[in-house]
């Protein structure tokens, strides 16, 4: 026999946890990993790392090591970039000593063998005296190939400056 207010208070306890869960995992997502994510998501977090010091350096053999052959970067709403394009445009120009990069508010997503890492990227540098800011969201995409992770994909939006 149907009981429709046990079916009614099934639904209505199933939200009240809802919120629970939702406020547990975005208070402590690392804590929900097991410790092959955890791993994972370090070792991410480091490559990211290592590739925004090859950019600024202009470490080409670095940023061959990072970007999968596959590759493709957009910034905004300009086309797109392969790898050899991506490089060319890092390489150009001389290196500026005064040009320095701050990762921050990193959402990190593991699935299996791949990482998806949203962060917010602050570019900073002096030019005529004048230090310089441009802060950027950027989503990037990294799979675990031939035993190490490399960077598929990535996208940036530039955040525009506060009036």
């Amino acid at each position: 026999m149907y009981k429709p207010r046990l079916r009614l208070s099934l639904v209505l306890g199933g939200l009240l946890l809802l919120p629970c869960y939702l406020l547990c995992s975005a208070a402590a997502p690392a804590a929900l990993m097991d410790d092959s994510q955890a791993k994972a998501r370090e070792e991410v977090l480091k490559l990211e790392q290592e590739w925004v010091t090859a950019e600024n350096r202009h470490d080409e053999a670095t940023l061959r090591r990072i970007l999968d052959e596959k590759f493709v970067a957009t910034f905004g709403t300009k086309p797109p970039y392969n790898k050899e394009s991506f490089i060319k445009t890092q390489l150009a120009g001389e290196v500026d000593p005064t040009v320095s990069q701050t990762l921050t508010d990193h959402t990190v997503i593991v699935d299996g063998d791949t990482v998806v890492v949203v962060d917010t990227d602050t570019l900073r540098r002096t030019r005529n005296g004048e230090v310089r800011t441009l802060v950027g969201r950027a989503t990037a995409t990294y799979i675990h190939r031939n035993g190490q992770w490399v960077a598929l994909a990535e996208h940036m939006a530039i955040v525009p400056e506060a009036k």
